[in-house]
């Protein structure tokens, strides 16, 4: 019995020392890119996701029309569960050339090497093992790092950029706002997103806040962003897209276009009850389903408008 349980402890430490070393120490990800300009058109390149590590490199698409110059719009897209950053691009390539926005669309590739669910939409907080990890490891880091690199390799000087991202896109933008309200953004759009943050200290993150440190001054910050809640008016069958049903997930709502409505009228009620300033919108898309392509079409007016 002893030796079970000897040999028990040995499989298992070399189980969890593997995992850190194949996750944490072992470099993942597409090979780094000259550094360029971008050229007009479509684009790409890849860089590395964090300043202070080269453990994990990151491919950006970009779209750039013809007309586009410093100061103009910069929109960032977040593709959904399928990682199809590429898909997503070129769905906005015509608005893009129709608006003369700046298009980048950064590629969380989905696999236990390089970007799980937790590197992507629950944005990194923690690690595998469930250690914190440092602000400077979150993935929405990443989107401030890519929009340095942008605007020192093209000589850009705008100062604030828009988001826009769809399912899991749309958790991973709704936490952002959330969570790192001193990340530049102007206009952030959380579309048709499928599980949200609720502001619930009894419960853990990413269903709550509860292991998670938020102090009201961020909160405060996080409700004065220009974040709007996008939902389908069709986007109520479970069974489209990928869809969390665990308990807590279900206790959101039974479907998303449920969800997104509960996750704003408890922020709202949030803010009332604190006294804070609340600049977040909620626009439900009539006739449209769990469609990345049509609640794209529907965000621009947002993008253009929303002050």
């Amino acid at each position: 019995m002893k030796k079970l349980i000897i040999y028990s402890i040995i499989f298992i430490s070399i189980l969890v020392i593997g995992g850190y070393v194949y996750l944490y120490v072992l470099p993942k990800g597409p090979v780094i890119t000259e550094v360029k300009p971008l050229k007009t058109g479509k684009d790409a390149f890849v860089i590395y996701a964090y300043n202070n590590s080269k453990k994990k490199s990151i491919r950006v698409w970009t779209f750039k029309p013809e007309k586009w110059a410093d100061n103009d719009k910069i929109v960032f897209v977040m593709h959904g569960g399928g990682r199809n950053a590429e898909d997503y691009l070129d769905v906005w390539q015509d608005l893009a050339k129709e608006n003369n926005l700046l298009i980048i669309a950064p590629e969380f590739e989905n696999s236990l090497a390089k970007y799980t669910t937790n590197d992507y939409q629950d944005g990194n907080l923690f690690t595998f093992f469930g250690s914190k990890n440092s602000k400077d490891n979150w993935a929405f880091k990443v989107i401030e790092n890519i929009f340095d690199h942008i605007k020192t390799t093209n000589s850009i000087t705008n100062k604030r950029y828009d988001i826009f991202g769809h399912s899991a896109g749309g958790q991973f933008v709704h936490r952002m706002v959330l969570l790192y309200p001193e990340a530049r953004i102007e206009t952030a759009i959380a579309a048709n997103a499928g599980l949200y943050t609720f502001l619930d200290k009894s419960l853990s993150y990413p269903y709550g806040i509860k292991n998670i440190e938020l102090e009201n001054d961020k909160i405060k910050n996080s409700f004065s962003k220009q974040l709007i809640l996008l939902t389908g008016e069709l986007d109520n069958n479970a069974n489209l897209g990928t869809f969390t049903s665990t308990d807590l997930a279900m206790k959101q709502g039974q479907n998303r276009l449920e969800r997104g409505a509960n996750f704003f009228d408890a922020a709202k009620e949030y803010a009332d009850q604190n006294n804070l300033t609340f600049n977040w919108k909620i626009d439900t898309i009539k006739s449209v389903g769990h469609e990345y392509k049509k609640m794209s079409e529907n965000s621009i007016e947002w993008i253009k408008n929303f002050r």
